[in-house]
């Protein structure tokens, strides 16, 4: 079996606030960035990160359940997600792949609607300019062309008014698709037009069973440096690094400054998705090895470090987590099948005369079937 990529023995080490046990660390750079984050927020942050665990530990479920045709767990990236989410404006949009649960939960999509496309009754679970996040992006690495055009959007629209909010583009994917042509195709605009995007790449170690270190001999971080783009590398499992790395990105993004890139160094816990068996291609000592950087767990150690954290935020927690569970599984079941004829809804904005005999046929093949 290949050696897996080990995120700290590299030349760029991780940008890290919390060490594995929840102490802080001191940060010149970074401390501004984060110094709102009081006690209240923390225990936010903590109550985000259960909360999208549990939602996904639900969605696992209903797949195996029979509920779901398929589910891809964020399981151990709950603080990449959760940081990114929760350091964005309203006006800012994300381009997401299929796994970032956790950031369509902080831009405001109600957790049901998070399986909509899973149950088969949707080609999309919301309304992406009500959240400010486009639809999930099946198709490795295209949203992040499609981040870049927006950002340059952003940018024409800016020229022609400058009272336009500075909003940033943020594309969201995996280490695997740092080896698409999309990506790098991606980078390339935005580094020569400059567009407000910020890059986040989330490194889980696995381009499904292919290790990251078969896909590249240096870290992550350091390819954007070729296209003149600037980067961070971040311990992905450290909520408030992560917060503070992706504020600096956005900041320079907003200011003029051009597209950033950020490396969010972490572990996919679970399957690549339900139809994938990790026992096949992963070391169980790696997998106990990264269990011990438990996201969640960590930020709760440095809460309880500072007298923040006890039964009553515990028990509030847990009883949140129990009633969205309890929410999500009895919406998803009450799904209604949707007509077979909507599939040729929202194909096209204006009147398809192609698209209209396509319908005409498969209504006709379908009234076959009437008794």
């Amino acid at each position: 079996m290949p050696d897996a990529a080990k995120p700290d023995a590299t030349t760029q080490d991780p940008v890290r606030l919390l060490d594995e046990h929840g102490a802080r660390t001191a940060s010149d750079r970074y401390d501004p960035l984060i110094a709102d984050l009081d006690d209240h927020a923390l225990a936010g942050l903590y109550e985000d990160m259960v909360l999208i665990r549990r939602i996904d530990a639900e969605g696992m479920a209903l797949q195996r359940q029979g509920e779901l045709a398929l589910w891809p767990p964020l399981l151990g990236q709950e603080a990449a997600q959760i940081g990114l989410g929760r350091a964005l404006r309203s006006d800012d949009f994300v381009f997401s792949s299929y796994r970032e649960h956790g950031v369509a939960y902080c831009r405001g999509v109600a957790p049901v609607d998070l399986l909509r496309v899973w149950r088969g009754v949707s080609v999309s679970g919301w309304d992406p300019f009500e959240a400010g996040m486009a639809s999930p992006q099946v198709i490795i690495g295209a949203q992040a062309l499609h981040a870049t055009g927006y950002a340059m959007g952003i940018q024409n629209d800016r020229e022609r008014d400058p009272a336009t909010p500075d909003s940033v583009a943020v594309a969201c994917f995996g280490d695997g698709a740092m080896s698409e042509g999309d990506v790098n195709e991606a980078m390339v605009f935005a580094a020569t037009y400059q567009a407000p995007v910020v890059f986040f790449c989330q490194n889980n170690q696995y381009a499904i069973s292919e290790p990251v270190s078969l896909q590249t001999r240096v870290p992550l971080a350091d390819r954007p440096a070729g296209f003149g783009i600037p980067s961070a590398r971040v311990d992905g499992n450290d909520v408030l690094a992560v917060t503070a790395v992706v504020r600096e990105a956005l900041e320079r993004a907003r200011g003029g400054g051009g597209p950033g890139f950020i490396e969010a160094v972490t572990y996919r816990m679970g399957p690549h998705t339900t139809a994938d068996d990790p026992t096949r291609y992963r070391d169980p000592a790696e997998l106990e090895l990264w269990s011990a950087r438990d996201p969640i767990q960590r930020l709760r150690a440095h809460l309880e470090s500072r007298g923040a954290f006890g039964p009553e935020l515990e028990e509030s927690v847990a009883a949140r987590a129990d009633q969205v569970a309890a929410e999500l599984r009895a919406g998803c079941i009450a799904m209604p099948d949707p007509d077979a004829l909507e599939v040729f809804a929202d194909v096209y904005a204006e009147p398809h005369a192609e698209l209209d005999r396509q319908r005409a046929d498969y209504a006709r093949y379908l009234g076959g079937f009437v008794s």
